[in-house]
């Protein structure tokens, strides 16, 4: 499964990309807006860091607006994925980019009838939220089985990148389920190398090492 870090901090998106582990960044106007940076240049910057797809939103809300400012978008750089939200409007505009050959991220899913429709419209990814539907009683692991289920059966391109995961237990149920990609705030992604078993067996470790007098080179 991919791993996506759901960030516009230019500050700590450096040094986790460095890792060589984030395969891409997803953002949305909220993100860009809290970073203080232009819209435009934090998306470009953003993408010269990153090699893997970097998903910028439109704030359209029609088709045809959306369209114009998904064509800016993508002009930035190649390895941008123009994020729509899943509305009609949107899906003409995910149809409308389909044709021409842009990447698009059919954001906003928290139904298999929504997946659906962004498979047909030939979205490259769509993105269920898994803890937003937490947060109202459903089960947004479920939804992304649904959906794996859903794809698999017709055999749709569309790749399932889960969103809104708020802990690392979000993660690995979201692999489990067959999400092809997942988007994580930095600080999840941090955690995921966490155990206390890991660093209490590493204590030790070193203490034996260093008691033992020894070096390796």
């Amino acid at each position: 499964m991919q791993l996506f870090l759901d960030t516009a901090d230019i500050g700590v998106l450096t040094p986790l990309v460095a890792t060589g582990l984030v395969d891409g960044v997803t953002t949305n106007p909220t993100l860009i807006a809290r970073s203080g940076q232009g819209f435009i240049e934090t998306v470009a910057q953003i993408c010269a860091l990153v090699e893997g797809p970097v998903s910028a939103e439109v704030a359209a809300l029609d088709a045809p607006s959306m369209v114009a400012e998904g064509e800016r978008l993508a002009a930035i750089a190649p390895n941008v994925v123009v994020k729509v939200p899943i509305t009609w409007e949107g899906l003409k505009a995910v149809r409308i980019f389909t044709d021409q050959g842009v990447r698009t991220n059919a954001t906003l899913c928290f139904s298999a009838s929504q997946a659906l429709l962004a498979a047909k419209a030939g979205a490259s990814y769509v993105s269920p939220f898994v803890g937003r539907l937490d947060d109202h009683g459903a089960d947004g692991v479920e939804l992304l089985s649904e959906i794996r289920a859903l794809y698999d059966q017709f055999e749709f391109d569309t790749h399932i990148l889960a969103a809104s995961l708020r802990t690392v237990r979000h993660v690995t149920s979201a692999a489990l389920a067959g999400s092809d990609c997942a988007t994580l705030p930095p600080q999840v992604f941090s955690d995921l190398i966490k155990h206390p078993l890991t660093d209490r067996g590493l204590e030790t470790f070193m203490s034996d090492w260093k008691a033992s007098g020894q070096s390796i080179v």
